[in-house]
């Protein structure tokens, strides 16, 4: 299953500025995940993919569109990212191009 914390660095951070913080919650140090790259497809990579059409109405979220076309909720992340519409509030109603094969490419009339 693919998760957007795949193949992702973790780091250890125990520096001075979180010490007060680190003291609340009893700990020595903190690993997190550090911020991914992703690089958006090219226009080649995205001319094999399939187009499917979705009107975007009150009610739709990221994650049940990634159930419905992908079977999977969690892949709610790729639409977003693909889309460059990174929350929900970012869409506006109307029609909406699904581009199936992992991506799903929202275009708003």
């Amino acid at each position: 299953m693919t998760s957007r914390y795949d193949n992702r660095n973790i780091g250890i951070n125990e520096t001075e500025q979180y010490k007060e913080v680190l003291d609340e919650k009893n700990l020595r140090l903190i690993r997190q995940y550090f911020t991914a790259e992703f690089k958006y497809p090219t226009i080649e990579e995205m001319s094999g993919l399939e187009l499917i059409s979705h009107t975007w109405k009150l009610g739709d979220k990221y994650y049940k569109l990634a159930s419905k076309y992908y079977n999977d909720p969690k892949l709610w992340w790729i639409i977003a990212f693909f889309n460059k519409l990174p929350t929900e509030g970012h869409v506006k109603f109307g029609k909406i191009q699904l581009r199936h094969s992992l991506f799903i490419k929202l275009n708003i009339d």
